[in-house]
């Protein structure tokens, strides 16, 4: 497949907002609010898979759900082209609750829009509005508006329940907003871009008794701290300096009195890492120090490996096009220059796993809370930027044209 993209041209001059997307603005503008406002977690995305679904039949997109439970697909078939792309938005919210104070914050207690996703399905539908009405490409157009990013592999259930199968794609691409760049910056990097995430459950198992007697116990508590000490010396000693890899003991468990010895400690790590020879690294001596440090005090581990979500790897082709998009639309200027990797994760890793595409970000902004989205995503004081929501359905746009272009 062929996607390199034509000659830079200079970049637009006046509005970069295409005039079907500045028409509609502050309608997708309240839809986003609406959704910020409905909250849903992590497959239970019931009444906004509906409302997308509704969206995108009223404006002639063939409508699919059930994948991945809340999932929905929006495809549209313009001309005769043979090539088929694939754009991804996702969902879900997080079990934050909000302190943000906005007019249109969470009237749910304990759910909260924490990292824009309400913006990601506002953006996408925007696009699909404009690209419904107006066309101006040839080919095959999938919206898939995924669930359960947050933590419990919406993507990855999308793809096992047949996602590729029924709607094979050419490539596919996906945003996230960033707090900390520039507003409507644009960022792209080719290769490992977001980190794995693996979550490690160890049971340090001992034998329980009266704190003024030790010696009559195994004590798991002394045990796990060992083992905490001792997993610091992973990222250390056995992962090459030149690869990245984190190891974050996140909770403790064990015990309820000053005076009782437990029966037994839980840990829970964190595990990251770019390559899936680092992530294999990790997972065996991990288990290892667990099996040897316990052992050594007389107790003994349990050790619950989860693999989660792998890294995120764009494809370097795709990456280019899409870069080329966002440099010939809006300059040099607009694009975030020497973007690192970043160590979240992220379960459109899944769907790169099938497919070849692209990640990119888009700054939310820099400074105060509310004024210009500077606050951190996950974070009770969050809001997406709503400024750039109008410049990203254009980019979107522009990429789908581009990409199912007649030539």
């Amino acid at each position: 497949m062929n996607i390199e993209p034509p000659v830079s041209t200079m970049a637009e001059a006046a509005d970069p907002v295409l005039p079907g997307i500045r028409a509609t603005q502050a309608e997708m503008v309240a839809l986003r609010h609406h959704l910020h406002a409905h909250p849903e977690l992590a497959f239970e995305e019931f009444a906004t898979s509906d409302l997308v679904a509704e969206r995108l039949a009223s404006w002639g997109y063939e409508v699919h759900r059930g994948l991945g439970g809340t999932g929905v697909v929006g495809t549209l078939r313009v001309g005769a082209g043979t090539r088929r792309l694939g754009l991804r938005a996702d969902m879900d919210a997080l079990p934050i609750h909000e302190q943000t104070g906005l007019p249109y914050a969470s009237r749910h207690a304990g759910r909260m829009h924490a990292c824009g996703h309400d913006g990601h399905t506002a953006i996408l539908l925007a696009a699909a509005r404009e690209l419904a009405q107006a066309r101006g490409f040839d080919g095959t157009l999938h919206l898939i508006f995924q669930p359960a990013e947050e933590g419990l592999g919406g993507g990855r259930k999308m793809v096992e329940d047949g996602l590729f199968d029924l709607f094979p794609c050419d490539a596919i691409f996906a945003l996230h907003n960033m707090p900390g760049f520039a507003e409507g910056q644009f960022g792209f990097r080719e290769g490992s871009f977001m980190a794995s995430s693996d979550t490690v459950i160890i049971t340090v198992r001992g034998k329980g008794g009266h704190g003024s007697a030790p010696h009559l116990s195994a004590d798991p508590v002394v045990a796990a701290a060992h083992l905490v000490l001792a997993l610091q010396t992973v990222v250390s000693r056995n992962v090459d300096p030149r690869d990245m890899a984190v190891v974050s003991v996140g909770a403790i468990h064990g015990g309820d009195a000053p005076n009782v010895i437990p029966g037994e400690v839980e840990l829970r790590l964190s595990v990251r890492a770019y390559r899936p020879e680092v992530r294999a690294l990790l997972r065996e001596r991990i288990t290892a120090l667990a099996h040897a440090q316990a052992a050594t005090l007389g107790a003994e581990a349990v050790v619950d490996y989860r693999w989660r979500y792998p890294a995120l790897v764009n494809d370097a082709a795709s990456t280019v096009f899409a870069r080329e998009v966002a440099r010939d639309w809006l300059g040099e200027q607009a694009l975030i220059p020497d973007l690192q990797p970043l160590t979240g994760s992220e379960d459109f890793s899944f769907m790169l796993e099938q497919c070849p595409g692209s990640y990119l970000i888009v700054g939310n902004g820099v400074g105060d809370t509310h004024g210009t989205g500077g606050c951190m995503v996950h974070n009770p004081g969050y809001d997406f930027n709503d400024r750039i929501l109008p410049l990203a359905a254009t980019y979107w746009v522009k990429l789908a044209r581009r990409f199912l272009s007649a030539a």
